[in-house]
């Protein structure tokens, strides 16, 4: 039995004890009393009545324990934790334990799992990966440790000790998860896992837990304290200290055409803050949108020092459709008209905002600016294909994925594809991370409009 079933029966019985004694005892205190100061005048029928009294008020007590009265503290589905109470259970333990150790263990694809092969199957693999997980633990010696399901596929589990040492239970736990077999249900399986020795802060060490799970090379950069990385953050949006680096691109002709650029913060020790790092520190303290006029308002106040003649930079979608953010680079156009058209932005986002009527028009009116419209990840998520259908777009990035690591070769009918519909559409293609003459080659061969990469130009740093 796993730990979560044993504290739902443990909490149900003392529950239960809570509300029912109190009533226990009255009776008892009433029947003690009758019978000391009317002990002779007391009838048969008193006996039999103060029995049955008894034994329905140990009825209710015990009906109490078995049902609760419906409060639960295990998830219906998998049997273990709810968030809320492993919330509260994992942050006494923080609390308790000099070091302690938080691991997150997820089902990828739980949704594709549910679409495909309906709820009641996805709710299926849900418990029997959860009693799996259980099973392996209580394998390795593990015992009577918390375990709970905080969204979807994703499940948290409490571990003593600090990561090093769970390190190797969690390398284990990936590789034996791939022996799985749910009735033919392919399951992906990932995780990570941080201690206590980077922070107290349980909410914290939880959105590091997913930073790491959905990036794998964010393992393998240095983790910085979440409430001092916040703290970075902020400083260096009210500072508006920046780094820039810029790649330029080309065309087939080979001559250069803009340069992205990429922005790191700078702290006040001159150290860095990589976009992995900051992104989703600035959504989850809503400072996107004041990242992005900051960003905007250095770029354009320095856009003669960066050694490049058109400028693309990455905007938040959220920014773009906001009124602030348009007026202030409508300011900073209006103080300099020669800005006008040498400014790109280029935005994705992973759910389709359905108002494209609000979308184009507001598009529309930077387009008037002299600002061109670009969308990323082309190929990689639903959103980008519906907004080159909707949008009145200039340009459009192909997802990575398509071109890193030679995989041009493999995609290049894919790539032939896609540039046959930003063709028809009048919109320029652009693909990034070509590295040799034979990617060059086949981006010629496919007439792509414009090629980033090393193959061209390394990164280039410029501070402002």
């Amino acid at each position: 039995m796993l730990l979560p079933q044993k504290k739902e029966r443990e909490y149900r019985f003392k529950l239960a004890l809570r509300m029912g004694l109190p009533i226990f005892g009255l009776i008892l205190v009433l029947i003690s009393t009758t019978l000391v100061n009317n002990y002779q005048n007391l009838t048969l029928s008193f006996y039999i009545e103060s029995t049955l009294l008894l034994l329905v008020s140990v009825y209710f007590i015990f009906y109490l324990i078995y049902r609760g009265f419906d409060v639960a503290i295990t998830d219906s589905v998998s049997k273990v934790f709810t968030r809320e109470y492993i919330y509260n259970y994992l942050k006494q333990k923080i609390q308790t334990n000099k070091t302690y150790t938080i691991l997150l263990i997820g089902i990828d694809n739980i949704a594709d799992i549910n679409s495909s092969y309906g709820i009641k199957n996805g709710d299926k693999v849900l418990k029997i990966f959860s009693k799996w997980v259980g099973d392996f633990l209580t394998e390795k010696e593990v015992y009577n440790f918390p375990i709970g399901r905080i969204r979807a596929g994703d499940f948290i589990i409490g571990l003593e000790g600090n990561s090093y040492e769970n390190k190797t239970l969690l390398d284990l736990l990936l590789l034996k998860s791939q022996e799985i077999k749910l009735q033919n249900i392919e399951l992906k399986i990932s995780g990570a896992l941080v201690d206590t020795s980077i922070s107290k802060n349980l909410d914290n060490l939880i959105d590091l837990l997913f930073e790491q799970k959905e990036c794998e090379k964010c393992k393998d950069l240095e983790v910085i304290n979440p409430e001092e990385k916040e703290r970075l953050v902020i400083e260096a949006i009210k500072e508006k200290s920046i780094s820039i680096a810029s790649q330029k691109v080309f065309n087939k002709a080979n001559n250069e055409v803009f340069g992205e650029l990429f922005i790191r913060l700078k702290t006040k020790e001159n150290n860095f803050i990589h976009q992995k790092k900051y992104i989703k520190v600035l959504n989850k303290l809503g400072l996107t949108l004041d990242f992005d006029i900051m960003t905007v308002e250095k770029v354009l106040l320095n856009i003669e020092r960066l050694n490049v003649e058109k400028v693309v930079l990455n905007i938040s979608s959220t920014s773009l459709r906001n009124l602030t953010f348009f007026n202030k680079v409508k300011e900073l156009f209006d103080k300099n008209e020669e800005l006008k058209d040498r400014v790109i932005f280029i935005f994705s986002e992973n759910e389709y905002y359905p108002n494209k009527e609000k979308f184009n028009f507001i598009l529309s009116s930077f387009k008037k600016l002299g600002v061109s419209i670009a969308v990323d990840r082309l190929g990689s998520l639903h959103s980008s294909f519906l907004y080159l259908k909707d949008l009145d777009i200039d340009i459009v990035r192909f997802d990575s994925s398509y071109t890193k690591n030679d995989k041009i070769f493999k995609n290049k009918d894919i790539l032939k594809g896609f540039t046959c519909i930003t063709k028809a559409k009048g919109i320029k293609s652009w693909v990034k991370m070509i590295e040799d003459t034979n990617q060059l080659e086949i981006t010629k061969d496919l007439e792509i409009d414009y090629i980033q990469g090393k193959i061209f130009s390394e990164l280039m740093e410029e501070n402002v």
